[in-house]
C-alpha cells in the first residue's frame, strides 16, 4: 500500500514526521520532549493558581483557565504520538487512529477560536464597560460561552472529519507530516474531494473567520475607548489587560488562518510541517508565558504562593 494507487481499501497509515533528517533524531526527540513537558507544567500551574487564589477567581481567569486546559489537550492530541515515531521509528497509525486524532485536534483548534472571540468579548466588556463589567459578564454567562465553545468547536470538527474520512483511501499510505493533518491526509483520497473542500472552508468561514470579526470588532471598540481616556498612564493601565490576549489571538489565528485558508495550489509540505509545529506544539507553550509576563494579578498570585510555601517549609524544618 505505500506504493502507487490500487483498489485494496487503506487500514493504516505510514506518517514520515521527521524521518527525513535521522541525524536530527535524538536533538528533536529532547526538543518536542522539553517542549511538551514545559508546556504541561506551566498550564497545569496557571490552572491551579488560579484555582487556588480567590482574587482571580474573575471572568476574565476563568476564560484563561480553560484556555490552558484547551493547550494542554490540543498539544497531547498530537506530540505524545510524534515523540513515540521519533524514538521507535514505528511510525504507523490505523484508519481509525488517525481520524480520532484528526478529531481530537480540529475539536481543540476550533474550540480555541471560539474561547478567543469570547475572551476578546470579556476585554471589550471590562474595558468599555467597567461600571457593568461583573452585571454583563454573570458566571452564568461566562459557562454558556465556555459550553458553546466546546459544543461547537466538536460539532464542527465533527462534521469536518467525516466529510473528510467517509472518502475512498486506496493508496499510497504515506503520510508526508507528523500527525494525520486535513492537506496531507486528503492528498491521499482517491475519490473526488470537492465536497470535504467545500466543507472546511464553509467551516473555516462560520468558525474562524467569524471568530476573527469578533475580536476586530471588540478591539476596535477598545482601541476607541482607550483613546478616550485622559491620561497617558490610564490608557497604558487600559490597554494592558488586553494586549496579552491581543498577541495569543494573532499568533493562533495567523498560523491557523494560514494554514487551512490559502489556495491548496500553494501548499508545500515541508512549509507545512514547520508552520504545524508552530501552532501544534509551540503555541500551547508561549499562551501561559504571554498571559504571565506582563499580568500583574498573575505574578501577585505567585507572589503569594510562593510565600506561602515558603512559610509551609518553614514550619516543617521547625517541627
Amino acid at each position: 500500500m505505500a506504493g502507487g494507487r490500487n483498489n485494496t481499501a487503506v487500514t493504516r497509515f505510514i506518517l514520515l514526521g521527521f524521518s527525513d533528517q535521522p541525524q536530527m533524531k535524538i536533538f528533536l526527540f529532547m526538543l518536542f520532549l522539553g517542549i511538551y513537558l514545559l508546556t504541561l507544567t506551566w498550564n497545569l500551574s496557571l490552572i491551579t493558581l488560579i484555582r487556588m487564589d480567590t482574587h482571580l477567581h474573575t471572568p476574565m481567569y476563568f476564560f484563561l483557565s480553560n484556555l490552558s486546559f484547551l493547550d494542554i489537550c490540543y498539544s497531547s492530541s498530537t506530540t505524545p504520538k510524534m515523540l513515540s515515531d521519533i524514538i521507535t521509528d514505528q511510525n504507523t497509525i490505523s484508519f481509525v487512529g488517525c481520524a480520532t486524532q484528526y478529531f481530537v485536534f480540529c475539536g481543540m483548534g476550533l474550540t480555541e477560536c471560539l474561547l478567543l472571540a469570547a475572551m476578546a468579548y470579556d476585554r471589550y466588556a471590562a474595558v468599555c464597560n467597567p461600571l457593568l463589567y461583573m452585571a454583563l459578564m454573570s458566571h452564568s454567562l461566562c459557562l454558556k460561552l465556555v459550553v458553546g465553545a466546546y459544543m461547537g468547536g466538536f460539532l464542527s470538527s465533527l462534521i469536518e472529519t467525516c466529510s473528510i474520512y467517509q472518502h475512498d483511501f486506496c493508496g499510497p499510505n504515506i503520510i508526508n507530516h507528523f500527525f494525520c493533518d486535513l492537506p496531507p491526509v486528503l492528498a491521499l483520497s482517491c475519490s473526488d474531494i470537492f465536497t470535504s473542500q467545500v466543507v472546511t472552508f464553509i467551516l473555516g468561514v462560520v468558525v474562524g473567520v467569524m471568530s476573527v470579526l469578533v475580536v476586530l470588532i471588540s478591539y476596535g471598540y477598545i482601541v476607541a475607548a482607550v483613546l478616550r481616556i485622559g491620561s497617558a498612564k490610564g490608557r497604558t493601565k487600559a490597554f494592558s489587560t488586553s494586549a496579552s490576549h491581543l498577541t495569543a489571538v494573532t499568533l493562533f489565528y495567523g498560523s491557523g488562518l494560514f494554514m487551512y485558508m490559502r489556495p491548496s495550489s500553494s501548499y508545500s509540505l515541508s512549509q507545512d510541517k514547520v508552520v504545524s509545529v508552530f501552532y501544534a506544539v509551540v503555541i500551547p507553550l508561549v499562551n501561559p508565558i504571554i498571559y504571565s509576563l506582563r499580568n500583574q494579578d498573575i505574578k501577585n498570585a505567585m507572589r503569594k504562593a510562593m510565600e506561602r510555601d515558603y512559610m509551609l517549609s518553614q514550619e516543617h524544618s521547625f517541627f
